[in-house]
């Protein structure tokens, strides 16, 4: 059944720019060439304007705002090109920028995938404390199959 399933659908590979989800996306890579499916690269950033983190209120003015989008933006863009590179002709990577919360965003993006790559953890620091293990509610929520890299 996975095997069909992967040769007409996409595979999701969300990344937090981490160097463990850098390494997740070779794997994303190898099983798009495997089945001959295109790649859909996904970044979730978390709502910054007015948002509550944790009970305390950011406000970011907008240039930084507009700064953060043309980080991810210029991002996502480099990582597509280090990734075509190893993609097999015909096959494409499409980026895909979802804000809110990343557990949700991916969720809803993996709706109508194949298979989801995901690193087994992202950025390291205080907020991995702070918030639920997001790679471990997609192996547990995701209704296709989810391959997690260390």
């Amino acid at each position: 059944m996975m095997d069909k399933l992967m040769r007409t659908q996409e595979v999701l590979c969300p990344t937090d720019f981490s160097s463990t989800a850098a390494h997740a996306l070779k794997y994303a890579v190898e099983m798009a060439n495997l089945y001959h499916v295109d790649i859909r690269l996904l970044h979730v950033t978390s709502p910054a304007r007015g948002a509550h983190c944790y009970g305390i209120a950011v406000d970011i003015p907008a240039t930084l705002e507009n700064e953060l989008q043309a980080f991810v933006d210029a991002k996502m863009q480099s990582l597509q090109q280090e990734m075509q590179q190893d993609l097999n002709e015909g096959l494409n990577i499409k980026l895909v920028v979802r804000h809110g919360d990343a557990i949700d965003e991916i969720l809803a993006e993996a709706v109508d995938v194949g298979m989801v790559v995901i690193a087994s953890h992202g950025s390291s620091g205080l907020a991995d404390f702070l918030k639920p293990h997001v790679t471990q509610d997609i192996v547990k929520y995701a209704k296709c199959p989810v391959l997690v890299v260390k």
